[in-house]
Parts: structure tokens; sequence; C-alpha cells
């Protein structure tokens, strides 16, 4: 909630430092954003609050729904602290309505005192009753999260002397809301004569502008901001900035198991459909004195499970720069790009081509497909696969080398071709990941075999940690004769 606001609200900061003029601010909106009690403790949202202040988010104004409610009753159970202070102490401008039922003309007046605040975001507490007027669960938790069924719904009807109609909206009501239809198209004339000046007067700001609202990349988009060490609000804070503007791409980074921290801003990005892309370092064992820590082992099998995202582990440059095309151009979907700590080389024929694929041929010396053996190996084990097939042939056994950097976008591809990479007639296949095993039957099939790590890591230098875990290229070539 909050945090994909910050979003926003930071996306509308940077058009604002982009594109306003003195004598013509086009981007002038304000962004507002409603607050339950179970927002207020959750840690992802005070990691957002406390970079709204950090970035002077003026025209960030909350609403807190102060009820004293949460799903699990009263907050008194649970959460008792000062949540006015607390702001007051990230510096936010805190106005506190005391009678958020029916103290309309309050609620305004602090709206109106809101917008005079310019230099940081405004928090409004206004406390409510949950339920009201309700007259057997007003203030309740039973109301909290659940309808007030057919006899609770006649009683309150009753209480509140409210005789129409479900769904009948009153004469009143609608002379009452019409107003804003009007204001809003005065405004929006307003604000059109407003850009009609502007682009006569900036043709070059207007123009990348519009690459912005229609979600082409502009020439310049290499800007950041330093998030701190704030992972959870990280990853919710650029879904909010993707769904502000097509245009604007966000990216975030940290170590690959620190998605740990993160995994609900990533599960919502998919679930969204905002094309964040997330670059995660020490992608494995690799990382190595930082320890079983640092070292993500369950990671990738974790995120292949999970729908609509790119799961990508690249090999070198070449790949990774592949990567990098398909997360920028695939706006409705997230990617994951697991980067190595360790440095690799640039193998032959790994190419941008190929993974938009997903998965390819990287070397074979096969007649056809008359394969001995198939190996696999993903992002820095592509290294190992290369050098083991290598070995390999020198007993002349006819070997298939396959990069397979994104399960995903190789499930995409058509049946053809994934029948070309990965014969169905060459069931000898041998896959090889610095990681969870768990998954790979779906790529090795029942005769072949996954090589991997189904426990956690150690610390020790990277070719001492690749050894002991299995993970070399004479024990693939150990592995491979047993098929052939």
């Amino acid at each position: 909630g909050i945090a994909n606001v910050v979003g926003l609200a930071l996306a509308k900061k940077h058009l604002v430092a982009k594109f306003n003029k003195p004598s013509n601010e086009i981007v002038d909106h304000y962004t507002y954003a409603i607050l339950g009690d179970g927002c207020q403790m959750e840690g992802v949202a005070n990691e957002a609050s406390s970079l709204a202040e950090h970035y002077g988010l003026g025209k960030l104004i909350a609403f807190y729904d102060d009820n004293h409610i949460s799903l699990d009753g009263d907050t008194g159970i649970a959460f008792i602290e000062n949540v006015d202070e607390r702001f007051k102490g990230l510096g936010w401008h805190v106005i506190w309505v005391k009678n958020g039922n029916t103290g309309y003309d309050k609620i305004r007046a602090a709206i109106k005192k809101a917008k005079a605040v310019k230099d940081k975001p405004t928090l409004i507490k206004v406390t409510t009753i949950v339920g009201y007027r309700s007259p057997n669960k007003e203030n309740s938790y039973n109301v909290h999260s659940s309808a007030l069924g057919a006899i609770e719904v006649d009683a309150t009807r009753k209480n509140l002397t409210w005789p129409h109609e479900p769904f009948h909206v009153p004469e009143d009501v609608k002379r009452h809301w019409s107003r804003h239809v009007q204001q809003g198209a005065a405004l929006t004339v307003k604000w059109n004569a407003k850009f009609a000046e502007y682009e006569k007067k900036y043709k070059d700001e207007v123009a990348e502008l519009k690459l912005i609202i229609t979600g082409v990349l502009p020439a310049r988009w290499d800007k950041h901001f330093q998030f701190g060490v704030r992972e959870h609000g990280m990853g919710v804070i650029c879904n909010g900035i993707t769904h502000h503007s097509p245009g604007l791409i966000p990216y975030c980074a940290t170590f690959f198991v620190f998605t740990d921290c993160m995994r609900a801003a990533i599960r919502m990005s998919a679930l969204s459909q905002a094309g964040v892309i997330y670059v995660m370092t020490h992608n494995s064992i690799g990382s190595r004195e930082n320890g079983p820590t640092h070292q993500p082992i369950e990671h990738l099998a974790s995120f292949r499970a999970m729908p609509n995202v790119f799961m990508l582990l690249p090999a070198n440059g070449n790949e990774t720069a592949g990567a990098y095309k398909v997360a920028i151009l695939n706006r409705n979907t997230p990617s994951i790009i697991a980067l190595s700590q360790q440095e690799l080389p640039q193998l032959p024929r790994t190419s941008i081509k190929g993974v938009e694929k997903g998965g390819y041929i990287i070397s074979d010396n096969s007649s056809g497909n008359n394969l001995d053996i198939v190996l696999i190996g993903t992002g820095s084990e592509l290294e190992i696969a290369v050098k083991a097939a290598n070995e390999l042939r020198k007993g002349r056994k006819a070997v298939r080398v396959v990069s397979l950097i994104s399960w995903e976008l190789f499930d995409n591809q058509s049946n053809a071709y994934k029948e070309s990479v990965l014969p169905s007639s060459a069931s000898a296949r041998l896959s090889i990941e610095a990681g969870s095993t768990f998954g790979w039957e779906k790529i090795v099939g029942l005769k072949g075999k996954a090589m991997g790590i189904d426990w956690f890591g150690a610390s020790a230098p990277t070719s001492r940690l690749y050894k002991e875990f299995g993970l070399t290229p004479e024990v693939v070539v150990a592995a491979a004769k047993e098929f052939c």
C-alpha cells in the first residue's frame, strides 16, 4: 500500500524535476494513500515512509484510518505505539482529525493544511469507529474483513434511518457528486491549455514526456537514487514507479539471497504485471567467504515456480546484455537477473539472440541428433559444462552443450524449437547448476540427472566450494560417463 504510493510520488517528483518550468508546471498533481492499523505494523511501511521524508515528497498525503482494530482484534493486544510521534520522528507533517465518522469539515480543513506544506509528506490521522452505526458489530474485528450479513445490514439500515433500496443513489447524493464532474472538466480544460502553451516552447521536453507516457524508451534512461538497506520497501516502491508511467522503468539491486526480504514485492510485481527489473548479484556459492547466509540455494527454484516472472541466469557479458534486453522489452512481466560474483569468460557462441529464446545450443559435435549426452548449464556453470564437453569429446563422445538461461522464455517457444534444442530422443541429459535440483526433472527427464546443491553453502574460496560440492568439470565428466 503505502510503499507503492511512495513509488508513485517518487515517479511524480522525478517528472517534476525533469519537465516542470518556473512559468509552467505541467506535472502538478498530489498523491494520496490510505493506511490502516495493520499497515502501520508492517516494516515495509516504515521503510517507505522513511524514504518519503528523505526525498521531500511534499505532495504526498496519507490518511491513517485510526480505528484500533486489525484482523486479530483490538490493536491493544499487539500495537500500542504512538504513530503520531513515530511519523514526526521520521520527519513527516502530522495532523490529527479526532472525529472521522462525521467530521467532514475537519477532514477538508486537514487536507487544506496538508497542501500548504511543500517540503515534506503529511500524515492525516483520522480516528474512526470501524463498522460505524452497525448495532452489533460496531468497533469489532468481526466487521474488519467480513461482510455484515443480511440481518446486520437490515439492523444498520434501521439505525441509520436509511430507507433506500440496495444500490440506489439518492438524488441529493448525485447532486453533491455532480459538482466534481464539472470541476474536473474545468480543470481538464485549464491543464490542456497549459500543456498547449508548454508544447509551443519546449518541443524536445514534450517529445520525451510523450515517450514516458506511452512507455517507449527515451534517449537517456540512466538515472538512479539510493534506497539504502531497505529491500522490501525498495521492491514495492519500484512497483509504484512502474505503475505511475509506462516509460519509467525502474530496476533495483541487492544480493540474490536477500530476495527473501522482498519476495512479497516481487510477487506483487508479477501479480500486477509490473515490469520491474530485479538485478540480483552473488547468485550462488560463488559468493565465497560470505558463507551460507549469503549464498542462495533454493531461490532459483522458488522464482521459477512463481507465475509471470522471468528468472534469468546469464553465463557472461553476452548473455547479460540479452537478459537486460528481455527485461526492458517485456513491460508486463518482472525480470530477475541473477548475476555471479566471480569473473566469467566470454564463451564462444553465447548470444543475445539465444537469450531471447531462453535456451539454445552452445556447441554440438554430433551428427544430427545422434547424441551420447546433452549437458545443460546455467549461469557460471555453463563454463563447467563446456569444459566437461571438451573432455568427453576427446573420447569420441557426441556431446551437445545447452545454455538454459530462462525456463520461462524457453517454455514460451514453439514445440519445434524446443525439440531442436532438447530432442526427445536424447534421454541422456545432465544439468549443472549451483542451486537446488528441485524441479530439474522437468528438463532432464526421468532418465537424466541434475547436478546441484541441495544443502546450504559454506564459507571458503570459490574454487574450494565448487570442488567440495562436486561441481567441477572432472565430476561432470565422471557423471556423464555413467550415461555413455
